[in-house]
């Protein structure tokens, strides 16, 4: 998709347009609700605000000058627990369309090129195809466990990429 960019770093109406595309999506899938959007709002800017570009990495897929997608890798504690894969979405007009495998390309090959051991993701049982692409990259499922940390009862799950 030739229109389709993908911007590093902070890009002005991103914490709204994410929190947006993330509300939207789990309120219609999965009737998640206030408590998971503001959850999304907070943790993406406490994120962007200690932001540093040597250790972290965030990326927006615009499409017309619209945000339509993100990914984040938090690399606040890359060298313990590893670096964390965070915020990832793409909107309903672009997904399918290979967007996804972009964003998960360009933060695999930043956490590569910093010499991260490993990459981890949070997210819950019934996310196929978030799933299936995943596991198509290299991560595994490592634990597994009825939580609410998204404001309601799910089957959490933690996925790991090892890269060295």
């Amino acid at each position: 998709m030739t229109d389709v960019e993908i911007t590093i770093g902070y890009t002005p109406g991103a914490i709204g347009r994410i929190t947006e595309l993330h509300g939207i999506y789990y309120a219609e899938h999965w009737g998640f609700g206030c408590f998971f959007e503001g959850k999304v709002a907070t943790a993406m800017s406490e994120f962007l605000n200690r932001y540093d570009e040597n250790r972290d990495g965030y990326w927006t897929v615009v499409q017309h000058d619209r945000i339509e997608g993100s990914i984040a890798i938090d690399g606040i504690h890359a060298e313990d627990k590893g670096a964390h894969l965070r915020w990832f979405i793409v909107s309903d007009l672009l997904r399918g369309k290979g967007v996804g495998n972009r964003l998960m390309d360009t933060a695999i090959g930043f956490c590569r090129d910093r010499h991260y051991s490993k990459v981890y993701l949070w997210t819950f049982e019934g996310l196929d195809a978030a799933r299936h692409l995943y596991e198509s990259l290299g991560f595994q499922l490592v634990e597994q466990f009825t939580g609410n940390q998204w404001g309601m009862e799910v089957e959490e799950q933690r996925f790991e990429l090892t890269l060295r």
